[in-house]
């Protein structure tokens, strides 16, 4: 720091000079006095010639100043009149105070002054501009653009005003190589045909090499309409490779290779249908795969019929609007009863879970399943939180007698962790974790079996031990009671056990008339031999006065749209609302003229419900997954919280005008 002002007083300065020549004045006037009067006249003259020359100097510095601003002002000017980029002033209000000639050339208008931006380019957001963002992908007649905006601070003679400035960076070449590498990614599509060896089965001996013939003429006209690479390794599975320039207009035709499958005459009662798992946005060819082979799964679990398109985590649905076809024989009832026996032998302990808010199916699985476990000398337990109205009567059957061990979601987990190893769970009537009655226990257990009847949908248990989803079946009820007869070389199964189960079947299939095939018959005639009453089964069902005025009324508010589906908005708080709005849609059904219904209600907690029924020419399911329910094609369900009744009226109205619309597009 001291060297730093020691070189300052080294610096050349005049008035330090004149200091000094001061000084020597002085000092010579005292001994001089003629001598130091010449010396005071010299000191003068170098005064006033020292503030002269400073005012030259101060004068040319300034001028040089001014110029160099003139200079800096004139190549700002011309740099931003010639600026190689589109460029645009505008004021707050979107107003165009100027802009350059590369701006009137990409937009090929020069009479745009004091218009707003917006209109002269569409789509364009002010707002985002305003803060500073950056506007990502605008498109100016065949050009896109990236914009970047700068606020300046304007002061007009004492006032100040504030401008954007839009600077416009042409993207195209990166538009159209990002297009280019989206386009020309690869897809990988597995397709099945769902019931190959049923209808060939059932076809003429001479019809079918025809009928292989036709089946894979579509699907290989379908695949070199994409220029996509096919392979046949099986009879009945193909995979297909193609880019992902053609996925938009395969999913804009809803894959009308369905439609021209389901149109092949196979000569008999079963119609050919086809199942397709697309995977898309994968890392590489094993993900693909990967996806590709999850979304042909689910499409299966779904019922068949159907694409299914995986995109990472997520899916979405094609087709799907017929009954899923019933297998005719047994086979992979006795393959799943022969693998369920191994893995209930190697536990100790088995727990038996089920859907929150169970209904008699689910109840009447769970008691198939445990007399299973019993007849395999093995201890078991069923998961039961709350006894709900549908299951109050045969479960006070079931609980007077005392070989039934009932228990909670924390006594289940209890157990499961004292044996985490040698604990089994069997799920039964669902394939979704959140709807189990204890969610956590599917990770508290090593082995797991699933059982159930519904379609399946993008939420299921993952990598089950065992895994037995029909959804051509009736009920779960149907698929435990068909399990019975192979898992011992003796079924033992109690009067009141068989009651329980035809009672979920009779349930399920509306006394037999819903979703009702030759093995619901053969399920329920097995029943009957083992003692089941049908009458007592009736009794479990019969209502009191104030649920069958309940259920009148559901049926006296309900109105129709689209000419034959009912909708019904019961807004009364009564105990049991979820299940009395179910046997309300039921009822209107009874009604000619109505193939589907929907009632809207609310339980006593606040949880809005929709009951979806169809007489099958109208996919319930369909409609309410858009709405995050789900189900079957003709028995669906959907459950809103945080949510007037009369805006979800609103939501499953939008639901229906899709469905209908993409019904008209295929």
């Amino acid at each position: 720091m001291s060297g730093n002002k020691f070189s300052k007083l080294l610096k050349p300065d005049t008035r330090i000079y004149l200091w000094i020549i001061t000084i020597l004045v002085v000092f010579v006037a005292m001994y001089n006095l003629v001598i130091g009067i010449i010396g005071v006249l010299i000191l003068i003259y170098l005064q006033f010639y020292n503030w002269r020359s400073s005012k030259h100097r101060n004068k040319r510095w300034q001028k040089y100043i001014e110029n160099l601003s003139s200079d800096i002002d004139s190549a700002a000017r011309y740099a931003i009149l010639n600026l190689p980029m589109p460029l645009t002033l505008i004021d707050f209000d979107g107003k165009i105070t100027w802009y350059n000639s590369k701006f009137s050339e990409s937009i090929d208008s020069k009479d745009i002054l004091g218009q707003n931006i917006s209109k002269v380019v569409p789509h364009f957001e002010i707002e985002k501009a305003i803060n500073g963002e950056e506007l990502i992908n605008i498109k100016v007649r065949e050009k896109h653009y990236d914009v970047l905006s700068n606020v300046v601070k304007i002061q007009d003679n004492g006032d100040e005003r504030y401008i954007m400035m839009l600077y416009w960076i042409d993207v195209t070449d990166y538009f159209k190589l990002k297009n280019m590498y989206r386009d020309e990614k690869s897809i990988v599509t597995l397709l099945q045909v769902d019931n190959f060896d049923e209808v060939i089965a059932e076809t003429k001996e001479e019809r079918r090499p025809f009928l292989k013939s036709e089946i894979n003429a579509k699907i290989n006209i379908w695949a070199s309409r994409m220029n996509g690479l096919i392979k046949r390794y099986q009879e009945d599975k193909y995979i297909v490779l193609f880019e992902n320039k053609f996925l938009d207009n395969l999913e804009a035709k809803r894959f009308s290779i369905l439609d021209d499958i389901r149109e092949i005459n196979s000569d008999n009662n079963n119609p050919v249908t086809l199942s397709i798992g697309v995977g898309v946005q994968g890392k590489n060819f094993s993900k693909l795969e990967e996806y590709a082979y999850s979304a042909l799964e689910l499409a299966l679990g779904r019922g068949g019929d159907q694409a299914v398109v995986r995109k990472k985590g997520n899916f979405e649905f094609y087709g799907g609007k017929t009954k899923a076809v019933e297998k005719r024989n047994r086979v992979k009832a006795r393959i799943i009863a022969h693998a369920l026996r191994p893995l209930i032998d190697e536990s100790k302990k088995v727990i038996i879970m089920g859907h929150s808010f169970p209904d008699m199916d689910c109840f009447g699985a769970a008691i198939g399943v445990h007399r299973a476990i019993i007849n395999r000398g093995k201890e078991a337990y069923i998961v039961l939180n709350n006894v709900t109205e549908p299951i109050k009567n045969i479960y006070e059957v079931f609980k007077e007698k005392g070989e039934y061990k009932f228990i909670t979601s924390e006594e289940a987990i209890e157990i499961a962790n004292e044996t985490a190893t040698d604990t089994m769970l069997v799920v039964v009537d669902t394939h979704r974790p959140s709807f189990t009655e204890c969610p956590e226990l599917l990770d508290s257990v090593v082995r797991v079996a699933l059982i159930d009847h519904h379609r399946m949908g993008t939420e299921f248990i993952e990598n089950p031990s065992l895994r037995y989803l029909e959804p051509y079946a009736s009920s779960t009820c149907e698929l435990v009671t068909e399990i019975l007869q192979y898992m011992g070389s003796k079924t033992n199964l109690d009067k009141i056990e068989s009651e329980a189960l035809l009672a979920g079947i009779t349930v399920d299939t509306k006394n037999f008339t819903f979703q009702t095939g030759v093995r619901t018959f053969e399920a329920a005639a097995l029943l009957r031999r083992f003692g089941a009453d049908t009458t007592a089964v009736k009794q479990l069902f019969q209502d009191d006065l104030k649920t069958f005025i309940a259920k009148s009324n559901i049926v006296s508010n309900a109105k129709i749209v689209y000419n034959d589906m009912a909708i019904s908005v019961y807004d009364q708080d009564i105990e049991n609302a979820q299940l009395i709005g179910a046997q309300g849609a039921d009822d209107l059904l009874n009604i000619r003229g109505i193939s589907s219904s929907f009632v809207i209600g609310k339980n006593l907690d606040g949880t809005i419900f929709i009951s979806g029924r169809s007489l099958g020419d109208i996919n319930v399911q369909i409609i309410l997954e858009k709405l995050g329910g789900g189900g079957h094609m003709t028995v669906a369900g959907a459950q809103f919280r945080d949510i007037e009744i009369f805006e979800v009226r609103d939501k499953l109205v939008e639901a229906i005008d899709e469905y209908i619309k993409e019904g008209e597009s295929k």
